[in-house]
């Protein structure tokens, strides 16, 4: 240990200027109980040598390329696969977000030059209102051509469909090449009243610049990759929007309408409404190159209003008339049951909401009272010695008239009959070798062989035995009788 020792006060070595210093422990600095042997050196510690540093420049490196690595993994995670067009427009190496303002960017910014009659007017597609599914097309492409897949690098083109708003590129064209614009005229419906028939206005063409064509030429362009391209500015011809085949259709519509329109109660037309009333319910306009029927529930009212008085009516009985067993022998009132329309506040609105599809046939609410049937037990009595012939119903008479019977020896036979038919007018005796001979003769009711009521012209001596074994009457009291009797009524004849 003695050569590690140095004396006290002796100044310090120096070992470089790599190397630390040590100074001696002085007296004070040591311990009271540490003295230091006589006659020996203070010790003094040698210097500690630093550590050579080590260089870590690959690891760093390493390190480095480890994250771009995962960074560029991740990324492809997220990326369109290089070499992807979307309608012409490239989206490679872009998010589908990117890409999708990417397309949207580009084609808003292509140019479209007018040439000829546009005069080198440069319009982009953002004036022509250019417009495509942009989000939609990136998210496909991302979808079938990841960065990752390796295998969809480079893939064909995925196509676009562009589309020109029509309004903004039409207002664009006009402003800049106003000679090209000739508007035309659309078809349209009219009501004529001498024919009460709707008749159609021809149409007429004019000029314009085609939008479906500059689409086309927008959407090859762009397709092609090109970010330019030159239109002629010329007019070409532009048809209006409703043709003389659209008016015809809407007329011959119309006119189906008129001929059924009405207020229907079931199958019936109870209120049939005339042409020239429909007509002047309806306008036909042109809405932006359609016909469109329509019509004005104000005016329609004025109809409804009268409804109650056209449609409300009494039940009508059903009335029989019978034969004293009650068989029916002919039905003298067909019955209709009553009516009453419900109620009409909402008509005029919904007819009117129906006869712009092309419906004229309304149909109306009523509440019904069903009729009843009622039954007639008719019958004649002649009473040959008073000449009266009476006429009952249910019992009563209805009338009572007197009239002529038979002579002696021509006497009307007496019993119980029934009326079997009716002659409006024939000849009675008018035959070779017959007593008598009467032409004309009106009216006939029979109710047994030969025998019959008739109208008789030639006496007018009713009361009075004057015929032949018929009947005789008044022609106008015959004519009631022929149709008062139906076939099987009950005649009684006696004395």
């Amino acid at each position: 240990m003695t050569d590690l020792i140095s004396a006290q006060n002796e100044k310090t070595e120096s070992f470089g200027d790599d190397r630390a210093t040590t100074t001696p422990l002085t007296p004070a600095e040591t311990s009271d109980d540490a003295q230091p042997p006589t006659g020996d050196q203070p010790l003094a510690w040698a210097p500690i040598e630093p550590k050579p540093k080590k260089r870590h420049l690959g690891l760093w490196i390493g390190l480095g390329l480890g994250v771009v690595a995962i960074g560029a993994g991740a990324a492809s995670m997220f990326l369109i696969a290089p070499g992807s067009t979307v309608a012409g427009i490239p989206v490679g190496f872009l998010t589908p977000g990117a890409a999708a303002d990417a397309v949207d960017a580009q084609l808003a910014s292509t140019e479209i030059t007018l040439t000829g009659a546009g005069d080198g007017t440069v319009l982009s597609g953002a004036d022509l209102g250019a417009t495509i599914d942009a989000k939609a097309l990136a998210d496909e492409a991302f979808a079938e051509r990841p960065f990752w897949n390796v295998t969809t690098w480079m893939g064909a083109a995925i196509p676009g469909e562009i589309t020109l708003d029509a309004a903004t590129a039409t207002s664009a064209l006009r402003a800049a090449v106003p000679s090209s614009f000739v508007d035309p005229v659309d078809a349209g419906v009219v009501f004529d009243a001498a024919t009460q028939q709707y008749v159609t206005t021809p149409s007429e063409a004019g000029t314009g610049i085609d939008i479906d064509d500059l689409t086309a030429a927008l959407s090859d362009a762009v397709a092609g990759g090109a970010q330019t391209l030159e239109y002629p500015g010329g007019p070409a011809e532009a048809l209006a929007a409703v043709s003389d085949d659209d008016a015809a259709t809407t007329a011959a519509a119309l006119n189906t309408m008129l001929s059924t329109a009405g207020f229907y109660i079931g199958e019936e037309r109870t209120v049939p409404v005339t042409p020239d009333v429909v007509a002047s319910w309806l306008s036909v306009v042109d809405d932006d190159g359609k016909l469109q029927i329509e019509a004005d529930p104000a005016v329609i009212q004025s109809t409804v209003d009268a409804l109650p008085g056209l449609v409300d009516r009494a039940p009508v009985n059903e009335t029989n008339i019978v034969d004293s067993a009650g068989t029916v022998l002919r039905q003298e009132q067909v019955g209709a049951n009553g009516r009453a329309l419900s109620d009409t506040s909402g008509v005029a609105e919904d007819f009117a909401a129906q006869l712009q599809t092309g419906n004229g046939n309304f149909a109306l609410t009523v509440s019904e009272t069903p009729f009843e049937v009622v039954t007639l037990a008719r019958r004649i009595d002649i009473d040959l010695g008073s000449q009266r012939a009476t006429l009952y119903e249910n019992g009563n008479v209805v009338q009572s008239w007197a009239v002529s019977t038979g002579l002696p020896g021509t006497l009307t036979p007496t019993g119980n009959f029934k009326v079997f038919a009716h002659t409006r007018m024939q000849d009675m005796g008018c035959y070779p070798g017959a007593p008598y001979c009467t032409e004309n003769v009106p009216w006939i009711t029979w109710f047994t062989t030969n025998i019959g009521f008739h109208g008789t012209y030639w006496h007018n001596n009713f009361g009075n035995r004057m015929s032949h074994g018929c009947v005789n009457l008044p022609v106008d009291l015959a004519k009631y009788v022929y149709d008062w009797s139906p076939v099987g009524l009950e005649v009684a004849v006696h004395n």
